[in-house]
């Protein structure tokens, strides 16, 4: 598996943490996006995500990349889908590893949180009053 990955397809979290286990790490953390059943209080039927999948690559490598330098990791490794997702199923998955949980924790936050704000990945959540284009955040 590369470092990052965009896909239309299911994505088993599974497969995402094998891609980051070693035997010299002894924390691996992961962060599971799923989509959920309501926003601000309205149904949720599900979401669509569109992805400029070129340049989101690109930004995704730069961001496990600027982790793996600025942490002490050894691996890390991030799987986005899109197309139409629905309700409870997964969206995103960041995996990382490391000697320790520390480093680990600190990488898989800054991945997502950074993911959020700059990777060309839109989301329209599917109401049942219509849709809705979600802002960017990293609550």
């Amino acid at each position: 598996m590369t470092n990052v990955t965009i896909t239309s397809e299911p994505i088993d979290p599974s497969k995402v943490i094998s891609a980051v286990m070693r035997k010299d790490c002894g924390g691996i953390v992961v962060f599971i996006g799923a989509i959920r059943d309501s926003f601000e209080g309205k149904q949720v039927r599900g979401v669509e995500v569109e992805a400029y999948d070129e340049m989101a690559v690109k930004d995704l490598q730069a961001i496990v990349d600027r982790a793996k330098r600025g942490n002490n990791i050894a691996e890390a490794t991030v799987v986005h889908r899109t197309g139409t997702i629905p309700v409870g199923e997964v969206v995103v998955v960041v995996a990382v590893s490391a000697d320790h949980r520390k480093d680990a924790f600190e990488a898989c936050r800054e991945i997502i949180d950074s993911l959020k704000k700059t990777t060309p990945i839109w989301k329209q959540e599917l109401l049942d009053d219509g849709g809705r284009w979600a802002e960017s955040e990293s609550k």
